[in-house]
């Protein structure tokens, strides 16, 4: 039996190439450093993989930034707006990751948005009617001869035609029918080159068949690789599956020339289904994904072993395998110093997932499996009690009620009564909440958590941060003021340090989008407020004006979303726990006069099954009414603000609605008008505040730019329900950028006010 894994984080295992891009970015160091940082990372990757047995080692699963932009550039899907800038190549690869604003010109990025059902976002291709598809790049071949030169071989990954052209984003009247011959063309060239290189096999993603697919999907993916397996020669090639199973065109991919098939056993709710009832054919590879690339809990070694056990009376030859890429969890546990063993050994990171590939490896191998070492310490392990239950917690979301999910009065009525209440101007100015972390905000914060300053001078020194932030956004204009959250490092870490029965890490940062890194914190108990989380700020921010200040609270899923969870209860229960404590601090804050809350559900979607037929009841029927639970019993006049990121929000429009919430603000920039014209459609009752500039790029978007953006939002929005704001937290952002955007941004209101009245 052998061992495999579909792709590995890329960031450094203490985020060195974070720090270099970001380096890079600022003109402090050359390209041909930033260069040598990754290779140091590849490396390094491969040499742990290799020392750990794995047999199937993937490359080209590095990335700059992300692997579909890096597909796009491969493929030559390149808009002309970044070829004019005439920049360097790896200058021009990063102007369509974070736009561009300099000498050369100034274009914004490409479009962002999650990757599936991850908080990881991915580049959205952009195909218009002129583009020619066709092979471009050397990246994958390079890596592969890097990896081959250190003597490792590697099968080399790379996002697949079908999940290629089903995410990429047609601009003209083509679609992706009109460029199957050209895509697979490219791929055919691509399989070629690994034919004379010597590769052994070579990994196709294709996430995208784990959704809804129609009759028209399914043949478009046959007809891509019935023309592009034609040509694999030598190579034998993986077709690999996560997130979910196959279950529309399970038959269709086993009646192609696949040499391997990659299943997720892990969240395919009818993978083990299908290989039993269907059977799979002998003459293929089943990749099988049993161990969770998603969660960093120690995989259950019997419930795996009854998993291949099964499957091996179906299969042939099997490989054990990860049931996604490990880059949605942090790198090794031999960074977390200060996790006591206690805790640690329930753990398994990148690196420690390895370990258990190779322990599976070894146990399946055996003939008396169960009496191995490895399995019965696993077994040990997986049977002890867990510590932080709280019996106290579980009784109170037992007993909650049908009315403690709804507020009164009903919307309408509380909009009048809002209005009067803050006497806002028309298309009311804000932002989402985060003001930038300047070094001197971190120092801070690092000197206090290492006890080099005293709590009093921690809190002098955010409060004067406030301050200014406060009379910066009065002499900016803004109508609705943040306190700029200078006391907080991530948003979701920070509420849990607020909260009792968490966990937090030291190094287990995992990637974002591009150098954004997250540290999520991991559910360990039963969840409860330890102790007012943002009180003391948001009241002293308040003092400070007479203009509304905001609370600024995340909500229950997104905190959920962007943890690591438990798994030995439900997502609903955690939910509804994180609930009541986000209540308990909202009320405090309206008790203390804070009258617009702000509880942002950044993540709302992204739990959300790929599987319309599943999303009610395994997510929506209890993450909407997690976020009612939340506000449900504040007055009338307090008004309710949420926040979504970087999403799909279309197709739940209806359900966001639902929410209840007064105001809504989300991602517009970089995407196209689809959204508004769905609010419009659904009669959407919520105040929305669509982003009118993109933050993740560090270009300054003019007057006019933001204008015509307002203009365009109200073709499908009535001015009265209409705020402007950035599309996101400022956090990442610089001053230099910051304040002449937000300049803009209120003076671009102004003028369209005046063009309104």
């Amino acid at each position: 039996m052998k061992t495999s894994i579909i792709g590995y984080p890329r960031i450094g295992s203490l985020r060195e190439l974070k720090f270099a891009s970001e380096k890079y970015f600022r003109n402090e160091i050359t390209a041909d450093s930033l260069l040598a940082t990754a290779k140091n990372i590849r490396l390094e990757n491969w040499t742990v993989q290799n020392s750990n047995g794995i047999d199937f080692i993937p490359s080209n699963d590095f990335s700059f930034y992300d692997n579909m932009l890096d597909t796009a550039v491969l493929l030559n899907a390149v808009p002309e707006r970044y070829k004019a800038l005439d920049l360097s190549a790896l200058d021009t690869y990063f102007a369509m990751a974070r736009g561009y604003q300099g000498k050369s010109g100034d274009v914004k990025a490409l479009a962002m948005k999650k990757w599936f059902n991850t908080n990881y976002h991915y580049m959205v291709p952009e195909i218009d009617d002129n583009t020619e598809i066709k092979l471009t790049g050397k990246k994958p071949f390079d890596e592969f001869l890097e990896a081959q030169k250190n003597g490792i071989k590697t099968k080399p990954v790379i996002i697949g035609a079908f999940t290629f052209l089903k995410l990429a984003r047609f601009t003209g009247n083509k679609t992706a029918t009109d460029f199957v011959d050209s895509v697979s063309a490219a791929y055919c060239e691509y399989l070629e080159i690994f034919n004379a290189l010597g590769a052994e096999w070579a990994e196709f993603d294709e996430p995208f068949l784990v959704t809804d697919l129609s009759a028209e999907d399914i043949s478009l993916f046959v007809s891509l690789y019935k023309k592009i397996l034609s040509t694999k020669g030598n190579v034998k090639i993986l077709l690999q599956t996560y997130f979910g199973d196959v279950r529309d065109c399970f038959n269709e991919i086993c009646g192609l020339d696949f040499d391997g098939i990659g299943v997720d056993f892990v969240e395919g709710k009818k993978s083990l289904e299908l290989v039993t009832e269907n059977g799979f054919p002998k003459n293929k590879m089943l990749f099988a994904g049993v161990v969770n690339g998603k969660n960093i809990w120690r995989n259950h070694y019997g419930k795996t072993l009854i998993t291949v056990s099964e499957l091996k009376k179906h299969c042939g030859e099997i490989v054990l395998n990860t049931s996604c890429s490990l880059l949605h969890v942090p790198y090794t546990l031999k960074n977390e110093s200060k996790l006591p063993d206690s805790v640690k050994k329930h753990f398994a990171y990148a690196e420690e997932k390895l370990s258990e590939l190779a322990e599976l490896k070894k146990i399946l191998s055996s003939e008396q499996s169960l009496e191995t070492a490895e399995y019965i310490a696993n077994s040990a392990l997986c049977s002890e009690p867990r510590s932080g239950l709280n019996e106290a917690v579980r009784e109170k979301v037992a007993a909650l009620s049908e009315k403690d999910f709804v507020r009164l009065p009903e919307f309408a009525e509380r909009e009048k009564i809002q209005k009067k209440r803050f006497d806002l101007p028309l298309l009311p100015t804000t932002t989402i909440g985060s003001f930038p972390q300047t070094s001197e905000v971190r120092a801070n914060r690092a000197a206090f958590r290492k006890g080099e300053i005293s709590e009093a001078q921690y809190e002098d020194f955010n409060k004067k941060q406030i301050a200014d932030c406060v009379a910066l956004q009065e002499k900016i204009g803004l109508d609705v003021l943040v306190h700029g959250e200078f006391e907080r490092n991530d948003m979701v870490e920070y509420f849990g340090e607020c909260l009792d029965g968490y966990i937090f890490t030291e190094k287990a940062w995992v990637q974002s989008y591009g150098t954004r890194c997250v540290k999520p914190p991991v559910v360990w108990g039963d969840i409860s407020r330890a102790k007012p989380m943002t009180v003391k700020w948001s009241k002293y921010a308040q003092s400070l004006t007479d203009k509304p200040m905001k609370g600024m609270l995340t909500g229950p899923v997104t905190i959920l979303n962007w943890s690591f969870p438990r798994e030995d209860i439900s997502l609903k229960e955690s939910a509804f726990q994180i609930a009541l404590a986000i209540r308990e601090e909202v009320l405090d804050l309206e008790e203390n006069g804070i009258s617009i809350i702000q509880v942002d559900e950044a993540a709302l979607r992204e739990k959300l099954p790929l599987r319309k037929s599943d999303w009610k009841s395994d997510y929506l029927d209890w993450a909407i009414p997690a976020f009612r639970l939340v506000h449900s019993g504040v007055k009338p006049e307090t008004q309710i603000h949420t926040h979504m990121c970087y999403s799909e929000f279309a197709d739940i429009i209806k359900e966001i609605d639902d929410m209840d919430a007064d105001v809504i603000t989300f991602e517009a920039s970089r995407s196209d008008l689809t959204i508004l014209d769905v609010l419009k459609e659904n009669n959407f009752r919520t105040e929305v505040g669509p982003g009118v500039y993109d933050i993740h790029s560090p270009r300054v978007p003019t007057v006019d730019e933001i204008k015509s953006a307002l203009h365009k939002m109200l073709d499908r929005i009535p001015k009265e329900k209409l705020w402007v704001n950035p599309d996101c937290g400022l956090k990442t952002r610089g001053n230099a950028e910051t304040i002449p955007s937000l300049e803009n941004l209120v003076r671009a209101a102004d003028e369209v006010r005046n063009e309104i009245k």
